[in-house]
């Protein structure tokens, strides 16, 4: 789950890197984007993101997407911050809340802010 976005760019490597490992690792791994976190996967962001010797946000995403990893996109914080449908990269998926909760549930999980 990622809630930090294009405003707090230190944060933004982490879910990717996580999710790419436990695909390494042979878990299935989606990074759920909600809040200001959907700004990274917004067409053209990612690009402008670069820390240190690591190489961009966007190759470190594209690596992620193409190890398998899946981006989901919350409908309900697109509403919030004013972004549609097709303002995301591709393959982010756009989906509800309740896939969400289906996917905290399914792990047996708790999720806290």
């Amino acid at each position: 789950m990622q809630t930090s976005g294009v405003d707090t760019p230190e944060r933004t490597y982490a879910p990717f890197i996580l999710a790419t490992t436990a695909v390494a690792m042979g878990i299935d791994a989606t990074v759920y984007f909600l809040i200001k976190g959907i700004t990274i996967v917004k067409e053209g962001e990612a690009e402008k993101i670069k820390l240190g010797e690591f190489p961009s946000l966007k190759e470190v995403m594209n690596q992620a997407v193409k190890a398998g990893v899946k981006l989901e996109v919350c409908e309900q914080s697109c509403m919030l911050l004013g972004l549609g449908r097709g303002d995301f990269v591709d393959p982010a998926k756009i989906v509800g809340a309740a896939t969400l909760n289906d996917r905290i549930l399914d792990a047996d999980a708790v999720l806290c802010f």
